[in-house]
């Protein structure tokens, strides 16, 4: 989504012939699936963090250009608002002590980024929702200067007719409008990619959706939202409004929504971009000159750019992705659902659990997707997202249970078979896996830490609003700097 466009307007003919490309790209990754001219599997992933940018109030702080320039490195890149930057780390074989070796990279990425960020005034906080935004941040003049993001902008308020509408009910009620998408600024988060075969896509993917509400329940870390309390992991709920296309009308008719938990369990990679054209009309309908039918034909490896940018414009949780690497074709299956932070080690055992858990139920002789209904899985993700640590979930041969007796009893035994099965070391498996069980114990996870702290700065110092919100962000970057796990942070 950083990559760069210019900013143009769009004749109806653009979008046709929009349309006819994406088909046609289609059909060309239909043919490469039957070919089987996809890379032999290579157990690689990869790790992308959006981050906030503070100033030393712990208030937004729009100098991400000023920032980026200073970093200077390709491994950083914009993102949606000017008090946002993305740092991707480069794939991993997924073996050995990759998570020691993920954390070390992390830990000198990010402490370099801040240094730097420091020389142009502001300080990088890794949290899901930055809780010192407010609505008057939520201006057109805050979105990065990438062309992209206003032509974005432009084309969601074109398609929707209107400003859009923030309604969530929480803790407490949120309920305004706004001009502009920049509502989705605040939503920070995590993407874990995992590479697989076209073979495995369809398992993996349903084993994601399947822990996807357990996910987001125990790595919940964006309670708070233009000052109000709202859901324990907000970034779902906001990420789906503010970047609807639907007015009301197309909503009552039951129009799908851009960001999308899916409706069915899949048998293939193709059904997720087949559904992607099927479903949802072209918000940027830029066209490629290569031809991907001819680019096979002659030998070369097609790079499908319109399918790949119509995808960018569907916020799946589970998205579908298709790249070419060293120039040899694969598919990745990439996780959108956890949020940025508290610490690199809470990140990287969050990871770990992620890739623990979906490898033991891609290997189950009796797939967890063909004993769960899809309707059961979607109730969860938006249980786990309201709810968090206090949340429960339906899981097959269990019920309705709490999510801490579902991660302790079940999933956690499932993520160490799993990482056994990748051949992680021992010593790391114990260790990060130690980190989601501390949490499911005491309870505790960003959401809740967040929660109680604010509520403590209220109380005990007399606070109003907005002060308690700042105290509780700068203590929390206190902690996140310090790099010991949410679990282990104390609420006076």
């Amino acid at each position: 989504m950083g990559e760069k466009v210019e900013q143009i307007a769009f004749t109806p003919s653009d979008r046709q012939r929009y349309r006819h490309k994406v088909r046609r790209c289609l059909e060309t990754l239909e043919r490469m699936l039957a070919e089987q001219r996809f890379e032999s599997p290579r157990k690689l992933m990869g790790v992308e963090i959006e981050l906030n940018l503070t100033d030393a109030d712990g208030l937004p702080c729009m100098v991400n250009d000023a920032v980026l320039d200073r970093i200077a490195s390709p491994d950083f890149q914009t993102e949606l608002g000017q008090f946002n930057i993305e740092v991707n780390i480069q794939p991993h074989r997924l073996a050995g002590p990759v998570f020691s070796e993920l954390a070390e990279e992390l830990r000198t990425s990010l402490d370099y980024a801040d240094r730097k960020a420091a020389e142009a005034g502001a300080r990088i906080v890794m949290i899901g929702i930055l809780p010192t935004v407010t609505d008057a941040h939520m201006v057109l003049e805050n979105l990065s200067h990438n062309p992209r993001y206003t032509l974005l902008n432009d084309q969601i308020l074109i398609a929707r007719g209107e400003d859009i509408r923030l309604r969530i009910d929480g803790v407490e009620r949120l309920d305004t409008t706004f001009a502009t998408i920049a509502p989705e600024c605040p939503c920070t988060s995590v993407q874990l990619h995992l590479q697989v075969t076209p073979e495995n896509f369809a398992p993996l993917w349903n084993a994601a959706q399947a822990i996807s509400g357990v996910q987001v329940a125990v790595g919940a870390n964006s309670p708070f939202l233009f000052g109000r309390e709202l859901w324990c992991e907000t970034r779902p709920i906001l990420f789906e409004q503010s970047c609807d296309t639907r007015p009301e009308e197309l909503i009552a008719q039951g129009v799908r929504p851009r960001t999308w938990f899916g409706e069915r369990w899949i048998d293939g990679p193709v059904d997720l971009f087949a559904e992607n054209l099927r479903y949802f009309p072209p918000l940027l309908p830029i066209c490629d000159d290569e031809d991907p039918v001819e680019a096979l034909d002659r030998g070369d490896v097609p790079h499908l750019p319109e399918l790949r940018l119509h995808n960018g414009t569907i916020y799946r949780w589970n998205r579908p992705v298709y790249d070419v690497a060293r120039g040899k074709p694969h598919l990745r299956v990439e996780n959108r659902v956890l949020p940025a932070g508290p610490t690199v080690a809470d990140i990287i055992a969050n990871a770990a659990f992620y890739y623990g858990v979906v490898r033991s139920l891609v290997e189950d002789d009796h797939p967890v997707w063909q004993r769960m209904s899809f309707a059961e899985a979607t109730d969860n993700f938006h249980t786990g997202a309201r709810r968090g640590i206090d949340a429960e979930l339906s899981w097959p041969g269990l019920g309705r249970v709490p999510v801490t007796e579902l991660v302790l009893r079940e999933l956690l035994p499932r993520a160490y078979r799993g990482l056994d099965a990748w051949g992680i070391d021992p010593r790391e498996r114990d260790e990060y896996l130690g980190i989601i069980e501390q949490r499911c114990i005491r309870r505790v996870n960003g959401a809740s830490w967040q929660s109680a702290m604010f509520h403590h700065a209220r109380d005990a110092f007399g606070l109003d609003r907005l002060g308690a919100l700042r105290t509780m962000t700068l203590r929390y970057a206190e902690h996140m700097r310090s790099g010991e796990p949410v679990h282990t942070w104390p609420v006076p």
